[in-house]
């Protein structure tokens, strides 16, 4: 069992609490503490809150920048099953919520039937997606470029930073956000990337499982890391499930929409669709 002190703490407070537990996945170059306003915000309508770390996160942006934490090399499938450990220790059944590889993350984890429902914010490309907008190969090529990278934890240089998740945003806001940007592993990027020519890719995703709840589907308009195109792609073959699925797009959103300032928004439309579905 992997499940961190802090993480443990907040399984118990949601058990304790009674209430509906939420559980927050992080993507990329983040750390679980990028997602406190949302936490404070759920916490405030009457939600109990679970911020996921990711086995061998460090505790704080300026460790992760010292070199702390032992993330080289992990897997999406290694944030699956701890988030997985996560929801094994809950009461009752979590609603899961996820940005970027996060995204990809709760939907691996939501077709196993164990969540309330689920709402993949920006979610990265799942195994049978073919979709490649050339933003997304301009992203990310400077990365997958050097196949050393897998076993590595990259940092986004401020320039990356400002193209892949500060896109819309003015000077002020991306150096602000840029400040909280931690290095990351790129073998979860490389798992994305080779997915369809891999047979049993971690990043395959259950579209069909029966007890998979409903979910919402959210796409920046101007992401150029998970473009619309590749989300909606992704919500072809979810909504083939016999829950409902829906997808919404973020007008003048990049892929930073879930921490700058349209993160409020965002939180709003995600409480909208669980009050629709009675939870």
């Amino acid at each position: 069992m992997s499940v961190t002190a802090r993480e443990f703490n907040q399984i118990t407070a949601a058990n304790t609490s009674g209430r509906r537990p939420i559980v927050l996945v992080h993507g990329l170059w983040c750390l679980a503490s990028s997602w406190r306003n949302w936490q404070a915000f759920l916490e405030d309508r009457g939600y109990a809150v679970v911020a996921v770390d990711w086995p061998g996160d460090p505790v704080t942006v300026e460790s992760a920048r010292e070199g702390g934490g032992s993330l080289a090399g992990i897997s999406a499938a290694t944030v699956a099953v701890h988030v997985r450990e996560v929801v094994a220790l809950l009461e009752r059944k979590p609603i899961l919520i996820g940005h970027s590889m996060g995204g990809l993350v709760v939907e691996i984890v939501a077709g196993a039937g164990v969540a309330a429902a689920t709402i993949a914010i920006g979610p990265a490309q799942m195994k049978g997606v073919w979709t490649l907008p050339a933003s997304v190969l301009k992203a990310l090529l400077p990365i997958l470029g050097d196949p050393r990278n897998i076993n590595r934890t990259v940092m986004l240089s401020e320039d990356q930073h400002k193209y892949i998740f500060a896109t819309t945003l003015d000077e002020a806001e991306a150096r602000e956000l840029y400040q909280e940007c931690v290095p990351a592993p790129a073998k979860p990027l490389f798992e994305v990337g080779t997915a369809n020519l891999t047979p049993r890719s971690v990043t395959a995703v259950d579209t069909r499982q029966p007890d998979r709840g409903p979910l919402l589907m959210v796409a920046g308009e101007n992401d150029t890391v998970t473009p619309y195109a590749i989300v909606e792609a992704a919500y072809k073959r979810q909504k083939k499930n016999p829950h409902p699925t829906e997808l919404v797009e973020i007008l003048g959103a990049g892929h930073s929409f879930v921490v700058d300032h349209n993160w409020a928004d965002l939180a709003e439309r995600s409480i909208e669709f669980l009050a629709k579905h009675g939870l």
